[in-house]
């Protein structure tokens, strides 16, 4: 622990209005949990437990840079150790006083809601999306709505619904009546102190600092660390898996920083999807699609892109197109920092270049070279918010009309993000042509052999991953596209 900070023994945050003070909280101890069973407050349900049906949707307010945000998370798969000094809304906090909240009120008017189980977790998500934007478009509310699914009503009731609560004045909100309250209440909780309880496997840990997670790691190299909980929730909420000691690292600010040079952009290990959303449109719009299509808005305000990286999945959504933009990985231990290429970081199926000591701490995304050709492609069995089968980034740098350097990586393929060599090698020196996009394509034989799986089977994927490079040669006509626009506007 560094020498200024200091011990606490309790986890602190606000629940609706009241500070929550808890000296005894199990590591893997959910929010969804302590609502319903210790707290009685029903209104958040239990659908899928894994993040994907949005019934447990709850806001969490927190201190940034920009002020008090709150953002829209699924509470089945948030752990409570990630909620200190962070303001916890429920459904309940929406009616204070008996009189329905805007958002509801349309719900009733527009016949939003007929079984009633999933309308608690839409409200919530609507609510957070009336806060941000209550002019909000269709597009945006769709957006919004990503990961809440509705069974029976559909959604064209419940998008009229939004519509209508957006012409109800903010002014009476308690969220934004009480702002000013809640953004002194929780610098008062940050005191800048371990938190540290419980013992053993049951030991739940959040770090005064950076300085301070990397001496843990040493200290404890076999304790799970915890970003987003986006996948680790799902060890304990479908696997029963014992992950404990926990060391949550989402209150981190050090972790926290996006930095943009000419150079181009590091991002923090704790850097939300949500929060890099900005910077990635900015510099690489081509990936706004593949970022729009990380899970529901939920999973986008929760995961981060470090915790992406360090889980080492083969079908991880960030991994491929940085690896195809030339990233490096910062790792950083108590002995110091470690700079690596991403694409080294994976060494096989669960396996990845990092000492048991070391963290990811940030991974930079270099600004592409002048007149490269770029693209990325997700394909999965339905649109939004599901598991990835075959993801495909290209990258191409000319030297005139010839491909001085190509860079193809897939996720989905093998059983780490890969880059598929042979082909990278069929492109080099040529012109960007048919010919070259073809014989691509057949030397991906030679780079990859995928498995089925329920996802998809392995000749799926073979002719997916060529028809990806066919899709590129097309898009881009064979002419190099410029990084700073969306090919739409290139070709």
């Amino acid at each position: 622990m560094t020498a200024s900070a200091t011990t606490r023994k309790e986890l602190r945050f606000l629940l609706n209005g009241p500070e929550v003070r808890l000296a005894e909280c199990p590591p893997t101890r959910t929010l969804l949990d302590w609502l319903r069973i210790e707290r009685r407050l029903t209104g958040t349900k239990e659908g899928c437990a894994e993040g994907d049906c949005g019934a447990c949707t709850v806001l969490v307010g927190k201190l940034t840079e920009a002020g008090l945000v709150y953002e829209s998370v699924n509470a089945c798969i948030r752990f409570m150790g990630s909620l200190d000094g962070a303001h916890v809304v429920t459904v309940e906090a929406l009616s204070e006083g008996g009189s329905l909240h805007p958002v509801q009120q349309a719900m009733v008017e527009h016949h939003g809601s007929q079984c009633g189980f999933c309308t608690p977790g839409i409200v919530m998500s609507l609510y957070g999306l009336w806060m941000r934007r209550p002019d909000a478009s269709v597009a945006q509310i769709e957006k919004a709505l990503q990961g809440n699914l509705c069974r029976c009503t559909g959604y064209a009731p419940i998008i009229r619904a939004a519509q209508a609560a957006a012409a109800a004045s903010p002014d009476g909100d308690p969220l934004v009546v009480e702002r000013a309250r809640v953004t002194e209440a929780l610098k008062a909780i940050r005191d800048g102190a371990r938190v540290d309880m419980g013992e053993g496997t049951d030991r739940l840990i959040l770090p005064a600092d950076v300085a301070d997670l990397a001496a843990l790691r040493a200290e404890l190299p076999g304790a799970t660390v915890v970003a987003g909980a986006t996948d680790v929730g799902l060890w304990v909420t479908k696997q029963m898996r014992p992950i404990g000691p926990l060391i949550f690292i989402g209150h981190l600010d050090g972790l926290r920083r996006i930095e943009e040079t000419a150079e181009g952009v590091r991002f923090g290990a704790g850097v939300s999807y949500a929060e890099a959303r900005a910077a990635i449109a900015r510099r690489w719009p081509a990936l706004v699609e593949l970022w729009d299509r990380i899970g529901g808005e939920q999973v986008r305000n929760m995961g981060t892109v470090g915790g992406n990286i360090a889980n080492g999945s083969p079908i991880g959504d960030t991994p491929p197109p940085f690896i195809a933009l030339d990233a490096s990985l910062r790792l950083l231990s108590a002995a110091g920092p470690r700079d690596l290429p991403l694409e080294d970081f994976f060494i096989a199926y669960g396996k990845q270049d990092r000492r048991a000591d070391e963290i990811v701490e940030s991974v930079f995304v270099p600004a592409p070279p002048a007149g490269a050709a770029f693209a990325c492609y997700k394909v999965t069995k339905r649109l939004d918010e599901d598991i990835t089968a075959v993801l495909a980034a290209f990258r191409l740098t000319f030297d005139g009309d010839r491909i001085s350097d190509a860079r193809l990586c897939y996720g989905g393929m093998a059983g780490t993000p890969k880059r598929a060599t042979n082909a990278e090698a069929a492109l080099k020196g040529r012109a960007w042509d048919e010919a070259a996009a073809e014989a691509a394509m057949a030397a991906l034989a030679d780079d990859f052999a995928p498995l089925t799986d329920w996802r998809a089977t392995a000749e799926y994927r073979r002719l997916v991953a060529g028809n990806l490079i066919r899709r590129f040669w097309l898009e881009t006509g064979g002419a190099s596209v410029r990084l700073d626009r969306p090919l739409a506007e290139a070709v």
